[in-house]
């Protein structure tokens, strides 16, 4: 029996959700590859990117993640530093673990780290999410994007824009599988349990938004929208315009809170709570008459779930969802932010479609692809 080991990365909450549907596909595969003469070993790596019980652990246990196998407990500091402690604590995991191949998720700090020390120590990079691309290189995540893209051996991409991205970088067209939206993988999945009643949210979110009402969801935590008071400070304003026509939703970020606190910005309309599981975010989303938001995940759930959304960024790595989808940029003009905003509430907003193999499925494909590429049928 020839052994074949994976471990796979996650460091922040929108890795978490990434990894799920990705393991599932991947363990599903151990019977047939020990029937191949593989034996297929998944270890989980938990950078502790976010650290605390409402930016982590939760997930896991919503998400039926299994435990981690690693867990490095970097948490916070500077770009730089948390990094740095990564890169330390993977090496550490890599020389112990020796693994065939390391996948990352995504775009943040975790990301990049593990891939740089996976390629200097010889191992085989794989990149889910990969080609995506803002072209704004004041975003760390951009960065982040861009490089790891640069040294993986095999990049799994979400969207056809993915895809010319990386033939115009060069990247070799044998590395490029175009494969689906694995965050649609692990909505519709959950979506299922939501429906079926094997779900139970919390009391107030229950009654927020079971109400019989509209309302409105915000999501608000990109440094360069809170950190500094002249942008933050008009962002809020127009905000508190659309609360006075709808009640919005506001799970309040760490920084965001600790930024609201500091410049004295509050208001009425808002109901805010601590951060939020996956499951009890897909729970208000599914059916809000709006989205208003700074991530990226967001955009392409919304999407899935015909949800009209406002996204408070200068620009998108995630393009379908405006070109097909019910995404809608309005930068941080607080005017546009209105303007939009009112004219979905007034039934004017974008109706949009889904995505090519955004199915459900592309988890099942990246295992699929991952494991003919690496000849472990």
């Amino acid at each position: 029996m020839k052994l074949f080991s994976m471990a796979i990365v996650a460091g922040a909450r929108p890795n978490f959700m990434k990894i799920a549907p990705i393991v599932r596909a991947l363990n599903a595969r151990k019977a047939s590859a020990k029937t191949a003469g593989i034996d297929l070993h998944l270890s989980i790596v938990h950078t502790g990117q976010h650290y605390d019980e409402n930016m982590s652990e939760v997930f896991f246990r919503e998400l039926e993640i299994p435990t981690p196998d690693w867990h490095l407990e970097v948490g916070s500091g500077s770009h730089a530093e948390q990094t740095a402690k990564i890169m330390l604590a993977f090496e550490k995991v890599l020389q112990e673990d020796r693994p065939d191949w390391v996948v990352v998720v995504g775009d943040v700090n975790s990301t990049i780290a593990c891939a740089l020390t996976a390629k200097k120590m010889g191992v085989k990079l794989a990149h889910v999410e990969a080609g995506l691309r803002s072209f704004d290189m004041r975003m760390p995540e951009e960065i982040n994007r861009k490089l790891t893209d640069t040294i993986c051996d095999l990049l799994f991409v979400t969207e056809e824009s993915g895809v010319r991205n990386l033939r115009a970088e060069g990247v070799a067209e044998e590395k490029i599988v175009l494969v689906g939206n694995v965050m649609i993988d692990n909505l519709m999945f959950n979506l299922g349990r939501i429906e079926s009643g094997e779900f139970v949210p919390p009391a107030y979110l229950k009654e927020f938004c079971d109400c019989g009402k509209r309302y409105a969801v915000l999501t608000l935590h990109r440094p360069s929208n809170v950190d500094r008071r002249e942008t933050l400070e008009p962002i809020w304003g127009a905000l508190l315009e659309v609360a006075r026509r709808i009640p919005i939703l506001f799970p309040v970020h760490p920084r965001t809170r600790a930024k609201l606190d500091a410049f004295g910005l509050n208001g009425d309309g808002f109901t805010m709570s601590d951060p939020v599981g996956y499951l009890d975010m897909l729970y208000a989303v599914r059916n809000a008459k709006l989205v208003l938001t700074d991530s990226g995940g967001l955009q392409e759930e919304t999407t899935v779930l015909g949800v009209p959304c406002v996204t408070i960024r200068e620009n998108t790595e995630r393009p379908v969802t405006v070109d097909i989808g019910t995404n809608n940029m309005v930068g941080t003009d607080p005017e546009k932010i209105q303007a939009v905003a009112f004219s979905i509430l007034s039934g004017q907003g974008k109706k949009g479609a889904i995505p090519p193999l955004w199915d459900g499925n592309a988890a099942e494909r990246i295992a699929e692809a991952f494991l003919i590429k690496t000849k472990v049928k």
